[in-house]
């Protein structure tokens, strides 16, 4: 277990083997941090990992269309949505690392809103392409069977 210095700034997401502690980067992206951590009060919630691509990253399903109990819908689970608005990207130095917490988006660049992938390897190709949010500090192996 890591020792983490400001709890109340990390965000505990809940994966099947256990639980990855996911350190937001303010410093980096202030409007995606500030969303994310919104959302992450609740709106994750029953939320399910809908893109998953073994030894790459695992992405989940938006918040609007996509609770596995309280509105579901298939055809438009990962459209982005929240009842926030959309957000420009903040791309940024830090590149997209092994544990990464990036911000999914569309086409447009400008369409990043509560969908969120955790990488599982490097994936520099990125880099410029997607904000990044966070990184997990702790616990990123137990999404590793959530990737098959």
């Amino acid at each position: 277990m890591v020792d983490i210095k400001e709890p109340e700034n990390m965000i505990l997401m809940g994966l099947k083997d256990g639980t990855a502690t996911i350190e937001p980067l303010p410093n980096v992206a202030p409007q995606h941090t500030e969303l994310t951590k919104t959302l992450a009060a609740g709106a994750y919630d029953s939320v399910y990992f809908h893109w998953v691509i073994d030894g790459f990253m695992g992405q989940t399903t938006d918040v609007q269309h996509s609770h596995m109990e309280d509105g579901f819908n298939i055809r438009m689970a990962g459209t982005c949505g929240s009842e926030h608005p959309d957000l420009p990207p903040e791309f940024s130095k830090p590149t997209h690392d092994r544990g990464t917490l990036g911000a999914a988006r569309s086409a447009s660049t400008d369409s990043m809103n509560s969908q969120l992938f955790i990488h599982m390897k490097h994936s520099h190709f990125l880099n410029g392409q997607s904000t990044v949010v966070g990184r997990v500090i702790d616990g990123v192996d137990h999404g590793q069977d959530d990737q098959r």
